[in-house]
């Protein structure tokens, strides 16, 4: 059976950041008035580009005044909680033993490059991707597609013999915008509700997404 190289995501699917995220966006939120999100309402408005989310949860744009103050605060909170986050539940295991049979991964992010490696490292995981890729560009408002795209033709791999494992509908815009699979997990940003909007698997485990991946690849044999 052919193997599916693995694209995975970091922040809400490697990395167990939700509630790090969640009340970082809350004490953001709280400096401009607006009352805090439980987890399943933060679920069920995230989206990429953050101005959209915030958007929602405000109900209206917010003014470049109040912009400043969300990002300065949320920042403020989330850099060093997020130093603290653990790995996503069996996360080294799957990963070493992906590695051990032979079987390519790679990481592409929306954080920060030059933090995302030390991370990596922290965890002691950066050893088992072939390709890492942060970013190392301001924030883009379009989304991962840009990067992704990058991303892939460093790799030097077919498309249709790759999947992105992500937790965000954006993971799935951006790999079939590139001509690639995409599963997206729930126990990150999203609600179940809004990944299944993206048309592509939906599991609960990470463990699951790796068995649909090598399936997805095969059939295309």
């Amino acid at each position: 059976m052919t193997t599916a190289h693995i694209i995975w995501d970091w922040n809400g699917t490697l990395l167990n950041d939700v509630n790090v995220s969640l009340s970082a966006t809350n004490f953001a939120l709280a400096e401009i008035g607006i009352e805090p999100l439980t987890l399943e309402q933060y679920r069920e408005h995230y989206c990429v580009p953050v101005q959209t989310f915030y958007k929602q949860v405000i109900g209206r744009e917010p003014s470049s005044s109040e912009w400043s103050v969300i990002g300065k605060i949320f920042n403020f909170h989330y850099r060093p909680g997020i130093q603290k986050a653990s790995l996503t539940e069996g996360v080294s295991q799957l990963l070493a033993s992906r590695y051990e049979t032979g079987a390519t991964q790679s990481l592409c992010s929306l954080m920060e490059h030059h933090e995302l490696v030390p991370m990596l490292d922290n965890h002691g995981i950066g050893k088992f991707f072939t390709q890492i890729d942060g970013r190392n560009t301001p924030l883009l408002t379009t989304g991962k597609s840009e990067q992704l795209a990058n991303h892939l033709k460093k790799l030097n791999i077919s498309p249709e013999q790759s999947v992105v494992i992500g937790d965000a509908t954006d993971d799935a815009i951006a790999a079939l915008a590139a001509g690639t699979h995409a599963i997206l997990y729930t126990g990150g940003t999203h609600s179940r509700v809004s990944l299944e909007a993206a048309g592509v698997p939906i599991v609960d485990t990470l463990s699951e997404a790796l068995l649909i991946a090598d399936s997805l690849v095969h059939k295309q044999q």
